[in-house]
Protein backbone atom coordinates (compact mmCIF):
# COMPACT_ATOMS: atom_id res chain seq x y z
CA UNK A 1 0.00 0.00 0.00
CA UNK A 2 1.44 3.68 -1.23
CA UNK A 3 1.12 6.21 1.50
CA UNK A 4 -1.56 8.73 0.49
CA UNK A 5 0.50 11.36 2.24
CA UNK A 6 2.97 13.56 -0.04
CA UNK A 7 6.33 12.02 -1.16
CA UNK A 8 9.23 14.09 -1.14
CA UNK A 9 9.25 15.02 -4.96
CA UNK A 10 5.59 17.16 -4.44
CA UNK A 11 5.93 19.90 -6.36
CA UNK A 12 3.31 21.65 -8.86
CA UNK A 13 5.79 24.64 -8.74
CA UNK A 14 7.84 25.25 -11.65
CA UNK A 15 10.53 27.58 -10.66
CA UNK A 16 11.17 24.52 -8.11
CA UNK A 17 14.34 22.46 -9.17
CA UNK A 18 12.79 18.83 -7.46
CA UNK A 19 9.99 19.57 -10.37
CA UNK A 20 11.82 18.87 -13.10
CA UNK A 21 13.02 15.66 -11.51
CA UNK A 22 11.98 12.44 -14.09
CA UNK A 23 12.24 10.08 -10.67
CA UNK A 24 10.20 12.85 -8.58
CA UNK A 25 7.21 12.99 -10.83
CA UNK A 26 7.17 9.23 -11.40
CA UNK A 27 6.48 8.68 -7.62
CA UNK A 28 3.84 11.31 -7.32
CA UNK A 29 2.32 9.59 -10.18
CA UNK A 30 2.30 6.22 -8.41
CA UNK A 31 0.99 8.43 -5.21
CA UNK A 32 -1.72 9.86 -6.83
CA UNK A 33 -2.90 7.17 -8.78
CA UNK A 34 -3.46 4.70 -5.38
CA UNK A 35 -5.39 7.31 -4.10
CA UNK A 36 -7.84 7.81 -6.75
CA UNK A 37 -7.84 4.30 -7.38
CA UNK A 38 -8.85 3.88 -3.75
CA UNK A 39 -11.53 6.52 -4.03
CA UNK A 40 -12.60 6.44 -7.35
CA UNK A 41 -14.97 9.48 -6.69
CA UNK A 42 -14.10 10.95 -10.46
CA UNK A 43 -15.09 7.52 -12.80
CA UNK A 44 -17.80 9.95 -14.94
CA UNK A 45 -15.42 12.41 -15.90
CA UNK A 46 -12.57 12.54 -18.83
CA UNK A 47 -11.77 9.54 -19.92
CA UNK A 48 -8.02 9.71 -17.92
CA UNK A 49 -10.04 8.32 -14.97
CA UNK A 50 -11.81 5.31 -16.71
CA UNK A 51 -8.07 4.40 -17.99
CA UNK A 52 -6.31 4.54 -14.96
CA UNK A 53 -8.33 2.28 -13.06
CA UNK A 54 -8.94 -0.22 -15.72
CA UNK A 55 -4.98 -0.59 -15.91
CA UNK A 56 -4.79 -0.96 -12.13
CA UNK A 57 -7.43 -3.57 -12.26
CA UNK A 58 -5.69 -5.59 -14.88
CA UNK A 59 -2.16 -5.22 -12.61
CA UNK A 60 -4.24 -6.60 -9.82
CA UNK A 61 -4.30 -3.17 -8.18
CA UNK A 62 -0.72 -2.39 -8.20
CA UNK A 63 -0.36 0.96 -9.48
CA UNK A 64 3.45 0.56 -9.65
CA UNK A 65 2.73 -2.59 -11.82
CA UNK A 66 1.65 -0.26 -14.34
CA UNK A 67 3.54 -0.06 -17.87
CA UNK A 68 5.29 3.18 -19.27
CA UNK A 69 2.47 3.05 -21.83
CA UNK A 70 -0.18 2.57 -19.32
CA UNK A 71 1.01 5.82 -17.11
CA UNK A 72 1.47 7.79 -20.78
CA UNK A 73 -2.39 6.62 -21.47
CA UNK A 74 -4.02 7.87 -18.68
CA UNK A 75 -1.64 11.45 -19.19
CA UNK A 76 -2.36 12.01 -22.46
CA UNK A 77 -6.42 11.23 -21.92
CA UNK A 78 -6.48 14.09 -19.30
CA UNK A 79 -7.76 17.14 -21.53
CA UNK A 80 -7.34 19.61 -18.29
CA UNK A 81 -11.24 20.28 -17.75
CA UNK A 82 -10.15 21.16 -13.95
CA UNK A 83 -13.43 19.18 -13.17
CA UNK A 84 -11.56 16.16 -10.75
CA UNK A 85 -9.79 19.41 -8.71
CA UNK A 86 -13.38 20.64 -8.25
CA UNK A 87 -14.99 17.53 -7.32
CA UNK A 88 -11.64 16.26 -5.23
CA UNK A 89 -11.84 16.28 -1.34
CA UNK A 90 -7.88 16.14 -0.78
CA UNK A 91 -6.11 19.10 -2.63
CA UNK A 92 -4.62 21.80 -1.05
CA UNK A 93 -8.07 24.25 -1.51
CA UNK A 94 -9.38 21.84 1.28
CA UNK A 95 -6.07 21.83 3.24
CA UNK A 96 -6.05 18.55 3.17
CA UNK A 97 -3.00 16.43 4.34
CA UNK A 98 -2.61 14.68 0.85
CA UNK A 99 -2.27 17.65 -1.30
CA UNK A 100 -3.54 16.15 -4.73
CA UNK A 101 -3.86 18.32 -7.41
CA UNK A 102 -4.08 15.69 -10.06
CA UNK A 103 -4.58 17.98 -13.33
CA UNK A 104 -1.43 20.09 -12.30
CA UNK A 105 0.65 16.83 -11.31
CA UNK A 106 -0.05 15.57 -15.28
CA UNK A 107 0.74 18.96 -16.62
CA UNK A 108 4.37 18.57 -14.96
CA UNK A 109 4.63 14.68 -15.98
CA UNK A 110 3.94 16.55 -19.51
CA UNK A 111 6.68 19.07 -18.89
CA UNK A 112 8.96 17.08 -18.22
CA UNK A 113 8.81 14.41 -20.85
CA UNK A 114 9.04 17.47 -23.34
CA UNK A 115 11.90 18.51 -21.54
CA UNK A 116 13.67 15.43 -22.05
CA UNK A 117 11.91 14.65 -25.09
CA UNK A 118 11.91 17.53 -27.13
CA UNK A 119 8.04 18.27 -28.88
CA UNK A 120 6.96 17.76 -31.80
CA UNK A 121 5.43 20.23 -34.61
CA UNK A 122 1.79 19.59 -33.82
CA UNK A 123 2.65 20.42 -30.27
CA UNK A 124 4.52 23.29 -31.43
CA UNK A 125 2.12 25.11 -33.26
CA UNK A 126 -0.93 24.16 -31.16
CA UNK A 127 1.59 26.01 -28.46
CA UNK A 128 1.29 29.36 -30.50
CA UNK A 129 -2.22 30.37 -31.19
CA UNK A 130 -0.94 34.22 -31.58
CA UNK A 131 1.30 32.84 -34.65
CA UNK A 132 -1.46 30.90 -35.83
CA UNK A 133 -4.35 33.62 -35.76
CA UNK A 134 -2.02 36.04 -37.21
CA UNK A 135 -1.32 33.98 -39.86
CA UNK A 136 -4.98 33.12 -40.56
CA UNK A 137 -6.31 36.42 -40.35
CA UNK A 138 -3.80 38.15 -42.70
CA UNK A 139 -4.75 35.25 -45.02
CA UNK A 140 -8.39 35.40 -44.53
CA UNK A 141 -10.92 34.58 -46.14
CA UNK A 142 -8.19 32.06 -47.98
CA UNK A 143 -7.45 30.07 -44.55
CA UNK A 144 -11.25 29.38 -43.54
CA UNK A 145 -11.78 28.08 -47.32
CA UNK A 146 -8.69 25.72 -47.06
CA UNK A 147 -9.95 24.35 -43.58
CA UNK A 148 -12.76 23.55 -44.85
CA UNK A 149 -11.53 21.55 -48.35
CA UNK A 150 -11.54 18.02 -47.58
CA UNK A 151 -8.16 16.90 -49.89
CA UNK A 152 -6.57 20.01 -47.83
CA UNK A 153 -7.64 18.97 -44.67
CA UNK A 154 -6.04 15.31 -45.20
CA UNK A 155 -3.17 16.60 -46.11
CA UNK A 156 -2.98 18.64 -42.64
CA UNK A 157 -4.17 15.61 -41.07
CA UNK A 158 -0.97 13.49 -42.40
CA UNK A 159 1.12 16.59 -42.12
CA UNK A 160 0.99 17.70 -38.03
CA UNK A 161 -1.89 15.54 -36.86
CA UNK A 162 -4.97 17.56 -36.71
CA UNK A 163 -7.85 15.31 -37.63
CA UNK A 164 -10.14 15.80 -41.35
CA UNK A 165 -13.18 16.15 -39.69
CA UNK A 166 -13.13 18.67 -37.06
CA UNK A 167 -14.61 22.33 -37.10
CA UNK A 168 -12.10 24.95 -36.80
CA UNK A 169 -12.17 28.22 -35.55
CA UNK A 170 -12.60 30.88 -38.57
CA UNK A 171 -10.09 33.68 -38.90
CA UNK A 172 -11.18 37.26 -39.25
CA UNK A 173 -9.61 39.85 -41.76
CA UNK A 174 -10.23 42.31 -39.05
CA UNK A 175 -8.93 41.37 -35.64
CA UNK A 176 -10.57 42.71 -32.38
CA UNK A 177 -7.93 44.62 -31.97
CA UNK A 178 -7.70 46.26 -35.41
CA UNK A 179 -11.73 47.26 -34.45
CA UNK A 180 -10.96 48.18 -31.13
CA UNK A 181 -8.29 50.99 -32.05
CA UNK A 182 -10.50 52.55 -34.53
CA UNK A 183 -13.65 52.22 -32.70
CA UNK A 184 -12.00 52.49 -29.06
CA UNK A 185 -15.18 54.10 -26.55
CA UNK A 186 -15.62 57.76 -26.38
CA UNK A 187 -17.04 57.46 -22.44
CA UNK A 188 -15.95 60.60 -19.94
CA UNK A 189 -12.74 59.89 -18.24
CA UNK A 190 -15.08 59.99 -15.34
CA UNK A 191 -16.71 56.70 -16.15
CA UNK A 192 -15.52 53.95 -14.48
CA UNK A 193 -12.91 51.82 -16.17
CA UNK A 194 -11.48 48.20 -16.82
CA UNK A 195 -9.24 46.53 -18.92
CA UNK A 196 -10.10 43.93 -21.11
CA UNK A 197 -7.61 41.23 -21.87
CA UNK A 198 -8.69 40.44 -25.40
CA UNK A 199 -7.92 36.73 -25.36
CA UNK A 200 -6.44 34.82 -28.73
CA UNK A 201 -10.05 33.66 -29.38
CA UNK A 202 -12.01 36.75 -29.17
CA UNK A 203 -8.83 38.88 -31.02
CA UNK A 204 -8.58 36.37 -34.26
CA UNK A 205 -12.01 34.11 -34.41
CA UNK A 206 -14.55 36.05 -32.96
CA UNK A 207 -14.49 39.41 -32.28
CA UNK A 208 -18.05 39.98 -32.59
CA UNK A 209 -17.77 38.66 -29.01
CA UNK A 210 -15.35 41.48 -27.92
CA UNK A 211 -17.80 44.07 -29.43
CA UNK A 212 -20.55 43.19 -27.79
CA UNK A 213 -18.50 43.03 -24.23
CA UNK A 214 -17.57 46.79 -25.49
CA UNK A 215 -21.10 47.61 -26.18
CA UNK A 216 -22.86 46.10 -23.08
CA UNK A 217 -20.49 47.73 -20.82
CA UNK A 218 -20.81 51.26 -22.08
CA UNK A 219 -24.24 50.83 -21.50
CA UNK A 220 -23.41 50.14 -18.10
CA UNK A 221 -20.87 53.15 -17.81
CA UNK A 222 -17.53 51.36 -17.45
CA UNK A 223 -15.42 52.42 -20.47
CA UNK A 224 -13.09 48.99 -21.40
CA UNK A 225 -9.45 49.74 -22.14
CA UNK A 226 -7.48 47.45 -24.42
CA UNK A 227 -3.64 46.91 -24.72
CA UNK A 228 -1.83 44.54 -26.51
CA UNK A 229 -1.22 41.49 -24.74
CA UNK A 230 0.37 37.95 -25.08
CA UNK A 231 -1.62 34.60 -25.10
CA UNK A 232 -2.97 33.23 -21.33
CA UNK A 233 -0.04 30.27 -21.78
CA UNK A 234 -2.81 27.53 -21.44
CA UNK A 235 -2.48 25.93 -24.77
CA UNK A 236 1.50 25.82 -24.64
CA UNK A 237 1.33 23.99 -21.22
CA UNK A 238 -1.31 21.34 -22.79
CA UNK A 239 1.84 21.38 -24.91
CA UNK A 240 4.20 20.40 -22.24
CA UNK A 241 6.09 24.07 -22.67
CA UNK A 242 6.43 25.13 -19.41
CA UNK A 243 9.12 27.96 -20.60
CA UNK A 244 6.96 29.40 -22.86
CA UNK A 245 3.95 29.66 -20.58
CA UNK A 246 6.10 31.55 -17.72
CA UNK A 247 7.55 33.84 -19.99
CA UNK A 248 3.84 34.78 -21.50
CA UNK A 249 2.34 34.87 -17.82
CA UNK A 250 5.17 36.67 -17.02
CA UNK A 251 4.85 38.98 -19.58
CA UNK A 252 1.32 39.60 -18.88
CA UNK A 253 1.40 40.28 -15.39
CA UNK A 254 3.79 43.15 -16.51
CA UNK A 255 1.50 44.68 -18.41
CA UNK A 256 -1.33 44.22 -16.30
CA UNK A 257 0.01 44.91 -12.82
CA UNK A 258 0.10 48.64 -13.32
CA UNK A 259 -3.17 48.84 -14.25
CA UNK A 260 -4.90 46.94 -11.65
CA UNK A 261 -2.63 48.60 -8.86
CA UNK A 262 -4.24 52.06 -10.17
CA UNK A 263 -7.18 50.01 -9.44
CA UNK A 264 -8.59 48.95 -12.94
CA UNK A 265 -10.60 45.59 -12.71
CA UNK A 266 -9.08 42.83 -16.57
CA UNK A 267 -12.29 41.61 -17.41
CA UNK A 268 -12.04 38.65 -19.51
CA UNK A 269 -14.18 37.20 -21.96
CA UNK A 270 -12.61 33.36 -22.08
CA UNK A 271 -13.10 30.73 -19.30
CA UNK A 272 -10.03 29.41 -20.02
CA UNK A 273 -8.03 32.67 -20.07
CA UNK A 274 -9.37 33.93 -16.84
CA UNK A 275 -8.63 30.68 -15.44
CA UNK A 276 -4.95 31.24 -16.22
CA UNK A 277 -4.79 34.80 -14.61
CA UNK A 278 -6.46 33.65 -11.41
CA UNK A 279 -5.20 30.27 -10.35
CA UNK A 280 -1.97 29.54 -12.99
CA UNK A 281 -0.36 32.72 -12.82
CA UNK A 282 0.99 32.37 -9.57
CA UNK A 283 2.88 29.24 -9.76
CA UNK A 284 3.93 29.97 -13.09
CA UNK A 285 5.70 33.42 -12.28
CA UNK A 286 6.28 33.15 -8.76
CA UNK A 287 5.93 37.23 -8.92
CA UNK A 288 3.87 38.38 -5.82
CA UNK A 289 2.24 41.08 -8.77
CA UNK A 290 0.83 37.95 -10.13
CA UNK A 291 -1.28 37.91 -6.76
CA UNK A 292 -2.93 41.24 -7.16
CA UNK A 293 -3.53 40.15 -11.15
CA UNK A 294 -5.16 37.45 -10.10
CA UNK A 295 -7.07 39.17 -7.73
CA UNK A 296 -8.26 41.60 -9.81
CA UNK A 297 -9.50 39.27 -12.63
CA UNK A 298 -13.08 39.08 -13.26
CA UNK A 299 -15.38 36.86 -15.87
CA UNK A 300 -17.21 39.44 -18.01
CA UNK A 301 -21.12 38.55 -16.42
CA UNK A 302 -19.38 38.17 -13.27
CA UNK A 303 -18.59 41.86 -13.18
CA UNK A 304 -22.21 42.52 -14.50
CA UNK A 305 -23.54 40.70 -11.90
CA UNK A 306 -21.19 42.69 -9.68
CA UNK A 307 -22.70 45.85 -10.94
CA UNK A 308 -26.08 44.53 -10.25
CA UNK A 309 -25.25 43.85 -7.13
CA UNK A 310 -24.33 47.31 -6.26
CA UNK A 311 -28.07 48.62 -7.70
CA UNK A 312 -25.73 50.17 -10.50
CA UNK A 313 -26.48 47.67 -13.60
CA UNK A 314 -28.76 48.88 -16.88
CA UNK A 315 -31.84 46.90 -16.83
CA UNK A 316 -33.24 49.16 -19.69
CA UNK A 317 -33.62 45.81 -22.24
CA UNK A 318 -35.66 45.78 -25.71
CA UNK A 319 -35.88 42.50 -26.79
CA UNK A 320 -35.77 38.92 -25.30
CA UNK A 321 -34.35 35.78 -26.54
CA UNK A 322 -36.89 33.56 -25.06
CA UNK A 323 -35.99 29.85 -23.95
CA UNK A 324 -32.32 29.35 -23.63
CA UNK A 325 -29.98 26.48 -23.31
CA UNK A 326 -26.91 27.47 -21.21
CA UNK A 327 -23.82 25.18 -21.40
CA UNK A 328 -21.28 25.94 -18.46
CA UNK A 329 -17.86 25.61 -19.10
CA UNK A 330 -15.27 23.75 -17.15
CA UNK A 331 -13.01 26.20 -16.67
CA UNK A 332 -16.15 28.53 -15.20
CA UNK A 333 -17.03 26.05 -12.84
CA UNK A 334 -13.20 25.81 -11.84
CA UNK A 335 -12.97 29.34 -10.74
CA UNK A 336 -15.66 28.73 -8.23
CA UNK A 337 -17.54 31.90 -9.06
CA UNK A 338 -20.94 30.73 -9.28
CA UNK A 339 -23.50 30.60 -12.31
CA UNK A 340 -23.00 34.44 -12.69
CA UNK A 341 -23.91 33.85 -17.01
CA UNK A 342 -27.14 32.28 -16.15
CA UNK A 343 -28.03 34.87 -13.55
CA UNK A 344 -27.32 37.60 -16.19
CA UNK A 345 -29.53 36.11 -18.51
CA UNK A 346 -32.36 35.22 -16.19
CA UNK A 347 -32.20 39.25 -16.04
CA UNK A 348 -33.72 39.90 -19.31
CA UNK A 349 -37.40 39.86 -19.16
CA UNK A 350 -39.05 37.09 -21.11
CA UNK A 351 -35.87 34.76 -20.56
CA UNK A 352 -35.69 31.74 -19.07
CA UNK A 353 -32.28 29.71 -18.91
CA UNK A 354 -32.20 25.69 -18.78
CA UNK A 355 -28.61 25.24 -17.58
CA UNK A 356 -26.14 22.39 -19.24
CA UNK A 357 -23.83 21.39 -16.70
CA UNK A 358 -21.68 18.81 -18.89
CA UNK A 359 -18.24 19.02 -20.61
CA UNK A 360 -18.00 19.83 -24.14
CA UNK A 361 -15.56 17.55 -24.48
CA UNK A 362 -13.18 20.19 -26.71
CA UNK A 363 -11.24 21.49 -24.07
CA UNK A 364 -8.23 23.65 -25.82
CA UNK A 365 -6.49 21.32 -28.67
CA UNK A 366 -7.36 18.22 -27.37
CA UNK A 367 -10.50 17.66 -29.18
CA UNK A 368 -8.51 18.55 -32.55
CA UNK A 369 -5.88 15.57 -32.50
CA UNK A 370 -6.41 12.99 -35.08
CA UNK A 371 -6.34 10.25 -32.10
CA UNK A 372 -8.66 12.24 -29.72
CA UNK A 373 -11.63 13.91 -31.67
CA UNK A 374 -13.52 10.48 -32.02
CA UNK A 375 -13.21 10.38 -28.35
CA UNK A 376 -13.93 13.82 -27.89
CA UNK A 377 -17.32 13.46 -29.50
CA UNK A 378 -17.54 10.64 -27.13
CA UNK A 379 -16.90 12.70 -24.22
CA UNK A 380 -19.23 15.43 -25.37
CA UNK A 381 -22.19 13.24 -25.60
CA UNK A 382 -24.18 14.00 -22.65
CA UNK A 383 -23.69 18.01 -23.49
CA UNK A 384 -24.89 17.78 -27.32
CA UNK A 385 -27.68 15.67 -26.23
CA UNK A 386 -28.73 18.21 -23.51
CA UNK A 387 -28.48 21.04 -26.42
CA UNK A 388 -31.01 18.93 -28.18
CA UNK A 389 -33.58 18.44 -25.89
CA UNK A 390 -33.80 22.00 -24.31
CA UNK A 391 -35.34 22.71 -27.58
CA UNK A 392 -34.45 26.63 -26.80
CA UNK A 393 -34.19 29.33 -29.06
CA UNK A 394 -31.38 30.53 -28.11
CA UNK A 395 -27.95 28.11 -27.35
CA UNK A 396 -25.61 30.13 -25.20
CA UNK A 397 -21.84 28.89 -23.59
CA UNK A 398 -18.99 31.23 -22.67
CA UNK A 399 -16.36 29.27 -24.12
CA UNK A 400 -15.31 29.77 -27.70
CA UNK A 401 -14.35 26.10 -28.45
CA UNK A 402 -17.05 24.65 -26.46
CA UNK A 403 -19.31 26.27 -28.84
CA UNK A 404 -17.29 25.57 -31.80
CA UNK A 405 -17.51 21.76 -30.85
CA UNK A 406 -21.79 22.06 -29.97
CA UNK A 407 -22.53 23.61 -32.82
CA UNK A 408 -20.57 20.91 -35.03
CA UNK A 409 -22.00 17.85 -32.94
CA UNK A 410 -25.75 19.74 -32.76
CA UNK A 411 -25.86 22.12 -36.08
CA UNK A 412 -26.17 25.06 -33.06
CA UNK A 413 -23.27 27.28 -32.72
CA UNK A 414 -23.59 28.72 -29.42
CA UNK A 415 -23.82 32.98 -28.81
CA UNK A 416 -22.05 34.14 -25.89
CA UNK A 417 -23.73 35.26 -22.71
CA UNK A 418 -22.34 39.02 -23.40
CA UNK A 419 -23.55 38.52 -27.34
CA UNK A 420 -27.33 37.79 -25.86
CA UNK A 421 -26.59 40.63 -23.21
CA UNK A 422 -25.60 43.14 -26.15
CA UNK A 423 -28.75 42.09 -28.60
CA UNK A 424 -31.56 42.09 -25.84
CA UNK A 425 -30.56 46.02 -25.35
CA UNK A 426 -31.82 46.86 -29.01
CA UNK A 427 -35.49 46.87 -29.42
CA UNK A 428 -34.36 44.78 -33.15
CA UNK A 429 -31.59 42.59 -30.59
CA UNK A 430 -34.41 39.43 -30.88
CA UNK A 431 -37.22 38.52 -32.79
CA UNK A 432 -39.29 39.24 -30.06
CA UNK A 433 -39.51 42.57 -28.44
CA UNK A 434 -40.12 43.34 -24.64
CA UNK A 435 -43.51 44.96 -25.41
CA UNK A 436 -44.81 41.71 -27.58
CA UNK A 437 -43.66 39.61 -24.66
CA UNK A 438 -45.52 41.13 -22.00
CA UNK A 439 -49.00 40.72 -23.86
Amino acid sequence: MIKGTPTPGLSYDPNETRYWDPQAVRLELERAFEICNLCRLCFNLCPSFPALFEAVDRRGGDVRALSEEEVERVIALCYQCKLCYVKCPYTPDDKHEFQLDFPRLLLRAVAVRARRRGRNLRDWLLARPELLGRLGSRTAPLSNWANRRPLLRRGLELLIGIHHDKSLPEFHRETFEDWFRRHAPTAPEAAEQAILFVTCSVNFNAPEVGKACVEVFARNGVRLRCRQYRCCGMPALEAGDMERAQQLARENVRTLAPEVRRGSKVVVLDPTCAYMLRKEYPLLTGMPEALEVAAATRDACEYLFELKQQGRLNRDFRSTPGRVAYHLPCHLRAQNIGYRSRDMLRLVPGTTVRLIEQCSGHDGTWAMKKEFFPLSLSAGRKAFEAVQAAEAEVVASDCPLAALHIGQATGRRPLHPIEILARAYRPDGFPQRLEEAAK
